[in-house]
């Protein structure tokens, strides 16, 4: 079996690198978006046939430090497509951040590779497209998350799921009122209780934003509809979701909060090895806390529900308006509130439109990205910095 890891630099690239090297997968090529210094090191490392780097003018940096190799260095999307399709690894593990994993997921269904996937904007923003074209290719969409992994694990009777239980954390703001954190900062919102994610995905939980996207994932890989999913706040981080079935039973996956135990699950199904991950003591936590959600204080939480019902232009508008808005928070150019109420009207401005293909996703996506940018400019102050 041979393993293509895209993203490899992230943070989940570089825990899926550890679980491959602790099981001796054969890594085949890795990609990144311009770090080649440590994409470099990981490929000599593991001695893989094929880098992909988005950035062409880092990607010249790479050949030149890797000319007394044979590996081969691919530059920009299609290059990427290109080695996924030249490879045709057994799996492809998508880590890669953003609108920009779609293409990548598609290249690697066309190449018959089973697809870990931790980009959870090809489900958002192209689910139906990506379900299809996997089942008319025969292979697998084997989710990274960790709430899906345990949905996927609990998964025993799919004709008899009732319902859906995605956990959230709350992210770092729960029980504060949006009073309390108006003019939180950067820092602050990326200040993550349990878990240690790249940027734009701690922001995306600490609004609960995530869980939205969640949410529609589920309905995707699972084929159920969002009506049947709900969202139960619990701090600890300790049970990752749960299946109830029509008998009122209630399957629940738990384990540390690790996401190479996800990862290890991808990457070896059907089988299970040893893992990397601390074993539960259950008697050591001592308590497991649940909470109800306040959906007035994460209003996006319930925009996702709206758009998962509406149509794929509102999963379009949600995703590419919350892309664009978390890295004007980032930039410190708009203020923490301002990422709600930006993406609640570009997603409510979107007409009910379906996509047939990919460029007509694209297209779309270029558009609101545009219409958040233009809203955005319009926004009161204070501005540019919110602290």
């Amino acid at each position: 079996m041979s393993i293509i890891i895209l993203g490899s630099t992230g943070s989940v690239g570089k825990q899926a690198i550890e679980v491959a090297c602790a099981h001796n997968l054969k890594v085949s090529a890795l990609s990144c978006g311009s770090n080649v210094k440590l994409l470099e090191h990981q490929a000599r490392m593991l001695g893989v046939r094929a880098c992909s780097v988005r950035d062409p003018e880092a990607a010249k940096a790479l050949r030149l430090s890797l000319a007394d190799t044979s590996i081969k260095v691919y530059d920009g999307d299609d290059g990427l497509c290109e080695m996924i399709a030249e490879l045709r690894a057994s799996k492809v593990l998508n880590a890669v951040s953003g609108f920009s994993g779609l293409r990548p997921t598609l290249a690697a269904i066309d190449a018959g590779s089973d697809v870990a996937l931790a980009n959870k904007e090809s489900l958002v923003v192209a689910g139906k497209l990506v379900m299809a074209r996997a089942k008319d290719a025969g292979v697998k969409i084997l989710p990274v998350d960790s709430e899906h992994s345990a949905l996927m694990q609990c998964m025993t009777h799919p004709q008899a799921v009732s319902r859906l239980i995605l956990t959230a954390s709350g992210g770092p703001f729960f029980g504060k009122t949006r009073a309390e954190t108006a003019n939180v900062t950067p820092e602050q919102a990326l200040g993550h209780p349990t878990w240690k994610m790249g940027p734009r995905v701690t922001i995306d939980s600490s609004t609960l934003m995530n869980k939205g996207f969640e949410v529609i994932e589920a309905a995707r890989l699972y084929d159920i509809s969002a009506d049947k999913i709900d969202v139960v706040i619990h701090r600890e981080s300790i049970i990752h979701s749960m299946v109830e079935y029509i008998d009122s039973a209630l399957i629940a996956q738990l384990s540390q909060p690790d996401m190479r135990l996800c990862i290890q699950y991808a990457l070896t199904y059907p089988e299970r090895l040893h893992g990397l991950t601390r074993r539960l003591d259950l008697a050591d936590i001592g308590t497991l806390t649940f909470y109800r959600l306040d959906y007035k204080e994460f209003p996006l939480l319930g925009l996702a529900y709206e758009a998962e019902k509406r149509s794929d232009a509102a999963r379009v508008a949600l995703n590419a308006a919350d892309e664009v808005a978390v890295e004007l928070f980032l930039d410190r150019k708009i203020c923490y509130y301002d990422i709600a109420e930006l993406v609640c009207e570009v997603v409510r401005s979107a007409a009910d439109e379906n996509y047939k293909d990919y460029a007509q996703i694209a297209e779309a996506d270029r558009a609101f990205r545009e219409k958040t940018l233009e809203l955005a400019r319009k926004l009161p102050q204070p501005q540019p910095i919110c602290d």
